[in-house]
């Protein structure tokens, strides 16, 4: 799903004794702060679709849609869009949205999905990735609903950034948590995410049999310049999201075509 807002206001700060990530308690809250902020209207889709490029006709899986913007634009842009997310409310957030336009269900990526092998061209999964774990099990049925040949696009967020979240600093290279609360008007909510090294996104992608095709740091949108100054200003000089194109590898195929 689709989980950021603006990065100076999220604080890491201990989240409380409340279930976290709990998207059903604030799915409405949530998608309105998504729908046109500088963050993911301005800066993470239009990278998306950027990375996505022509997908007319494209079997494009959302793996953790939210509320659909990004099913949205790649339906509007000719893909054929199945999407799925774990939080039944902001599924149905989807549904007012895209209609019957797109397939919708409910489905945690820690789970085998259920669709057949080989059944997308294409998976896009924003902003979802950090807030596991273990990237390996999720890869791997990514991977598998992807035909050969197909792409992965993915963003998380940057690990320099990550990092930088707790004091004293963590250990870079250990993959650790991290907790926060996040306030939609006035309504504050729990968050964790699990942040690692560059290094390990990158042989997690490998190990599932993808080959590393974009590794990018985006600008945002030139039309935020005007919209947002102060933000734009500060999201076009700081990291903020780290986006992957990976490209699903036949089976067999040996470690040498693993690499960038």
């Amino acid at each position: 799903m689709e989980r950021a807002t603006d990065v100076p206001e999220r604080g890491a700060q201990p989240a409380g004794p409340a279930r976290v990530n709990d998207y059903d308690s604030f799915a409405e809250a949530y998608a309105a702060e998504n729908e046109d902020n500088l963050v993911n209207a301005y800066y993470e889709r239009p990278a998306m679709l950027a990375l996505a490029g022509d997908v007319t006709g494209r079997r494009i899986l959302d793996a953790g849609c939210g509320s659909g913007p990004l099913s949205a634009a790649l339906r509007d842009r000719g893909a054929v869009v199945t999407g799925i997310d774990a939080s039944a409310g902001m599924l149905a957030l989807a549904r007012r949205r895209l209609g019957d336009d797109v397939a919708l269900h409910v489905a945690d990526l820690r789970d085998p999905l259920p669709f057949d092998d080989g059944a997308f061209d294409d998976v896009v999964a924003s902003l979802v990735l950090h807030y596991l774990e273990d990237w390996g099990p999720t890869l791997a049925e990514l991977r598998r609903v992807l035909r050969p040949g197909g792409r992965l696009i993915a963003s998380v967020d940057h690990p320099f950034v990550a990092y930088t979240f707790g004091d004293p600093r963590p250990d870079y290279f250990a993959t650790t948590s991290y907790t926060f609360d996040w306030t939609f008007n006035g309504q504050s909510v729990p968050m964790r995410f699990w942040r690692k090294p560059l290094h390990a996104m990158t042989d997690a992608f490998t190990t599932a049999g993808f080959r590393l095709s974009v590794i990018s740091e985006p600008q945002p949108d030139p039309a935020a310049r005007e919209l947002f100054p102060d933000g734009f200003h500060d999201l076009s000089t700081t990291t903020c999201f780290l986006f992957f194109v990976v490209e699903a590898l036949p089976p067999g195929a040996g470690s040498n075509d693993q690499g960038l």
